[in-house]
């Protein structure tokens, strides 16, 4: 039990949300803790949501940005104003739990070098299952896919309380990240060239090569919507994903694992674009190609944010995953596809 408590900051990003603000507002503010403050960030919202806000929510701090930035760039420009021992980034389709802030926090005040860390995230809508985007903490595979304890792809697990742990992790959702905001700055923040997607695992990976370790809470519980700004299936969050993907890879490899590791998800990602083309799903196959265009084109920018890192003088690019803790050295791809194995226990054994 903390004597001191930390300050913390619970950090709504918005656009155009004015409907899960009034759905879910309600459970932030019902379930606080001590040294709390809520502040909402505002993306260049065109809808009601400030005038909401303002009316029913006064002691609310709301921070606005000049235009829709995007997930990464929209935090970033808003935590730059934000201070706090601790941020929480929480989407604001979540809705949250008794004492879900104060368990966390112990946690990672328990464990001075974690610097993010997640609780377990259910699905809104079917509250015994996970949910797809964080489920129980995130894992990446040596070719770079992402999956979840509790979620392999588009196979998700029901709650039995499998994980109902702590434990160490490779990426926390940016669903409900808790960060702490030393940490935040001094990798630098949120990535805006991600623009939305994978730019919380980027910031974790980066935490990990600085020396840090990432958490999973069981005792914390949230349950999440998912999908609000982009829908599964849809071609834009197709081409985010992939795209992003060859950012996150190229940003936090060291060098000498570039080519390998592009030649062989370049297969794999063309076999993925083939797929969708003989399923009839052109524009997802389109999405894949424009992916891998938009990564070569901003090729520039990506070597030269390369170099800053290292300069930063806290990242060890030198080594392939220095903490080995959430890296599955197998592919997911193969397991999953052609040795049928559905759940994380399968794959972790």
């Amino acid at each position: 039990m903390l004597t001191n408590y930390p300050s913390v900051a619970v950090v709504i990003l918005n656009w155009n949300g004015k409907h899960w603000l009034q759905q879910f507002l309600p459970s932030v503010m019902q379930h606080q803790c001590p040294n709390l403050s809520i502040v909402v960030g505002d993306n260049a919202s065109t809808d009601d949501s400030i005038s909401f806000l303002q009316i029913n929510y006064p002691t609310i701090k709301i921070l606005q940005n000049d235009s829709n930035l995007g997930f990464a760039g929209g935090y970033q420009q808003i935590l730059n104003r934000v201070e706090a021992d601790y941020y929480i980034l929480l989407n604001s389709d979540v809705e949250v739990t008794e004492n879900w802030i104060m368990p966390v926090i112990e946690y990672m005040e328990s464990h001075q070098n974690m610097a993010a860390a997640q609780p377990k995230v259910n699905s809104f809508y079917k509250k015994d299952s996970f949910e797809y985007a964080g489920a129980a903490g995130g894992f990446i595979d040596k070719n770079g896919f992402l999956f979840c304890r509790g979620r392999i792809f588009d196979t998700i697990e029901n709650d039995i309380h499998q994980y109902n742990d702590n434990a160490e992790i490779f990426w926390a959702t940016g669903a409900c990240l808790f960060v702490k905001a030393k940490a935040f700055h001094q990798v630098g923040g949120l990535d805006e060239l991600f623009f939305a997607h994978q730019e919380e695992v980027d910031l974790c990976w980066r935490l990990r090569n600085a020396g840090y370790t990432i958490g999973y809470c069981s005792a914390s519980h949230v349950y999440h919507v998912g999908g609000g700004m982009l829908p599964q299936g849809n071609p834009k969050k197709t081409y985010l994903n992939f795209r992003n993907s060859l950012f996150l890879l190229f940003k936090n490899l060291p060098w000498q694992r570039l080519p390998y590791i592009f030649i062989k998800r370049t297969l794999i990602d063309a076999i993925a674009a083939c797929k969708a083309l003989t399923a009839g799903k052109y524009k997802d196959a389109w999405a894949v190609i424009k992916a891998h265009y938009m990564f070569y084109y901003l090729l520039p920018a990506l070597i030269s944010t390369k170099y800053k890192m290292k300069k930063m003088k806290v990242f060890h690019l030198d080594s392939f995953y220095p903490n080995q803790t959430g890296y599955y050295n197998r592919s997911v791809v193969w397991e999953y596809f052609i040795n049928k194995k559905r759940k994380f226990s399968e794959l972790i054994k």
